[in-house]
């Protein structure tokens, strides 16, 4: 008998696997550029007091203020005239992606796990 990992975890999760997947579910807000304040406040609170759940939310911190970057200048160039369906398209892209991307974070801590973004900034240490 083997075990399969995908299969869902023994008992409730912790309180700091509950926060670590707050901050990564966060991302879902990102189209309405509001997905940081979540993982932003469960870094906050948490970076004294558990480690492991404040280094997920600033993983998550880092990649939803790179998608608020990428919203924020996709918004700039929405505004012009020619170029602006670039802009809309550009930023429902970014939107998806985050979505899905948070998703899978928030499922893999829930699990237990950790998880990396394939890509962001490192601009919270």
């Amino acid at each position: 008998m083997t075990h399969d990992p995908r299969s869902a975890p023994h008992g409730r999760p912790s309180q700091g696997s509950t926060l670590a997947m707050v901050a990564h579910l966060g991302g879902v807000l990102t189209y309405l550029f509001a997905g940081w304040v979540a993982s932003l406040v469960v870094w906050l609170v948490q970076r004294d007091k558990d480690p492991a759940t404040a280094n997920e939310a600033r993983v998550a911190l880092n990649f939803q203020l790179t998608a608020l970057i990428a919203m924020v200048v996709l918004e700039v160039v929405r505004q012009f005239p020619v170029i602006g369906v670039i802009g809309w398209v550009g930023q429902l892209a970014v939107g998806v992606i985050a979505l899905v991307l948070s998703l899978l974070a928030a499922a893999a801590v829930y699990r237990g796990g950790s998880y990396r973004y394939p890509f962001s900034l490192e601009l919270v240490r």
